[in-house]
């Protein structure tokens, strides 16, 4: 992986508009992993994914992260800053490519999620369905006895046992932040979903960029190129000479 020059950051933000989440994470990650091909970063595991994002948001805006959430007993809103090292997990091992359970007498193999499985669910908000959907798509085999089985027979006890092993084997695909209300001292638990922030800044930054050569093409009739070939701070200088 390496970091992504103004040009190519802004070519893959323009690729992924308009697209569903897990296809602009791996525009991102197809553009600074060039050495890999694409279909190889669609099935990394969610939490192999999420760990080259994270290394890419360092190589890109830094380690230190600032978000927004909402107290959900006050309504108080937090600012939250912390690292990208407090956001990752390790797993216990490298995750295998299948896995095989056996609960309730059901012998279940199955995957791990993966982009394909959620760009195959993304349009889907319903919770429940949605874990249904994946582990239709992730579960390759069951047998009882010696016999195939289909999914909806299987136990709630056998489904909830192939959810908890595959967040032990890829913890970094679910990242919780314990967050604590200074107003009302408030616990709980958020969801950290490092796709969604770090395409959401990209989003902002590339606007701004835009705007910034909108400026500087309309005074100076520069092209984009020479423009982008500046340092940030020298297109600051001129943009301070525009503005007054």
């Amino acid at each position: 992986m390496r970091a992504l020059t103004v040009p190519e950051l802004l070519h893959a933000w323009e690729e992924g508009l308009g697209q569903p989440l897990a296809e602009r994470a791996l525009a991102l990650l197809a553009a600074a992993c060039p050495e890999t091909p694409r279909e190889a970063l669609a099935r990394l595991s969610l939490g192999q994914r999420n760990a080259r994002l994270l290394r890419l948001r360092e190589l890109t805006f830094g380690p230190q992260l600032v978000g927004l959430t909402t107290c959900p007993d006050c309504g108080e809103r937090l600012e939250l800053t912390f690292q990208t090292d407090d956001l990752k997990v390790a797993p216990e091992a490298e995750p295998e490519e299948t896995f095989m359970l056996n609960v309730d007498g059901d012998e279940m193999q199955f995957r791990l999620p993966n982009s394909l499985d959620l760009a195959a669910i993304e349009p889907h908000q319903d919770l429940a369905l949605t874990r249904q959907l994946i582990l239709e798509r992730c579960l390759l085999n069951v047998q009882h006895c010696g016999e195939e089985r289909p999914l909806d027979h299987l136990s709630a006890n056998a489904v909830e046992a192939i959810v908890e092993h595959m967040a032990k084997a890829d913890p970094q695909a679910e990242v919780q932040l314990a967050v604590s209300c200074f107003r009302c001292s408030h616990k709980w638990q958020a969801s950290f979903d490092i796709g969604l922030f770090f395409w959401a800044e990209i989003h902002a930054w590339a606007n701004r960029t835009l705007d910034e050569l909108h400026v500087l093409a309309s005074a100076y009739g520069w092209s984009e190129k020479n423009i982008l070939a500046m340092s940030p701070r020298r297109r600051q200088l001129y943009l301070d000479r525009i503005t007054g």
